[in-house]
């Protein structure tokens, strides 16, 4: 490391603290250390300070190069947070940061949630707060180290830019549909479009809540892998809508079959009965049934190594 690369991690650490410093001084009890050794923080965003309808948490986790040259790494914890919202939520953010590049983002995005409360609790359409989202006790079913790495989840700042940059007339891909799995009377499917932009994947996700048996499941869970060529790097994320961890287990699980350009959502039907770790083992089956069945992948052992060759679609062009 060199002298200029030095002082550039000084100057990051320092707005760093001052960041720090200045939000827990503004929010209070709203901003909730995690790690402080290794940057992670929770902050409490709410619709209104006296009476909240609507309230999530943002947690974050601060990269050393924040905020010269990459953005906080960041996750929307909220169960009656889904599909469309969610995803209009994380592209506003994503925005925010595209255009305030290399300066001090937090303040900003806690303000522009809040903002996003506000209009939501306003609407007519918001989301129905009576609907139990958690369908298993959480925190007591897997171990910390089975937990998604957050630093694998969001966006580095080249791939933040093609969120702002991709049109709005994406063309809609071919949607499959897989076999269900049922336990203890609660169903799984899982569901695969091939996507090579984040407005394909959103254009997917909007979609399948149109589908009025698919919006009404307990959950939607999806990961996606998009592979940049230009840059060589993966643009990647997930989505755990309420099942805690599934999201993070089920992209790790396309990381380690290494497709891209691939979006896969499992939905799963609660029956009301306790699946306990059973639940992940149904998601990831379901999602790598689909997998093989269009042929980004095969049954051997040598398709679940790290390592191994590229996966594409047998049989199918790149888009």
């Amino acid at each position: 490391m060199d002298a200029s690369e030095e002082r550039d991690d000084d100057a990051d650490l320092r707005a760093q603290i001052e960041e720090i410093e200045a939000l827990s001084s503004i929010y209070a009890e709203e901003w909730c250390v995690i790690d402080e050794a290794a940057r992670v923080f929770c902050i409490r965003v709410s619709d209104d300070s006296q009476q909240p309808k609507l309230t999530l948490c943002l947690q974050i986790i601060l990269p050393p190069d924040y905020p010269s040259s990459a953005p906080p790494i960041y996750q929307i914890n909220a169960g009656w947070l889904r599909g469309a919202d969610r995803m209009s939520l994380s592209n506003s953010l994503e925005e925010l940061y595209v255009e305030n590049t290399g300066e001090s983002i937090l303040y900003l995005w806690v303000e522009k949630i809040r903002e996003f409360l506000v209009e939501k609790s306003q609407s007519a359409d918001g989301p129905e707060m009576g609907k139990t989202v958690t369908t298993e006790e959480e925190g007591h079913d897997y171990d910390e180290d089975d937990l998604p790495d957050y630093s694998m989840l969001k966006l580095a700042n080249q791939s933040a830019q093609l969120f702002s940059s991709a049109s709005d007339d994406e063309e809609l891909p071919l949607i499959k549909h897989g076999e269900t799995i049922t336990d203890r009377r609660s169903t799984f499917q899982p569901h695969l479009a091939a996507v090579v932009t984040p407005k394909q994947v959103q254009r997917v996700l909007n979609h399948l809540y149109e589908n009025k048996k698919i919006a009404s499941a307990t959950h939607n869970i999806y990961a996606y892998r998009i592979y940049c060529e230009d840059k060589n790097s993966f643009l990647q994320d997930c989505e755990d809508d309420g099942e805690t961890a599934a999201g993070g287990r089920l992209l790790h699980l396309l990381q380690i079959l290494d497709v891209r350009n691939v979006l896969v959502v499992v939905s799963r039907w609660y029956g009301g009965i306790l699946l306990g770790p059973d639940r992940f083992k149904h998601i990831n089956n379901c999602a790598r049934s689909i997998l093989i069945q269009e042929g980004y992948t095969d049954t051997s052992e040598e398709a679940s190594k790290p390592g191994g060759k590229n996966k594409r679609p047998k049989g199918k062009k790149a888009r």
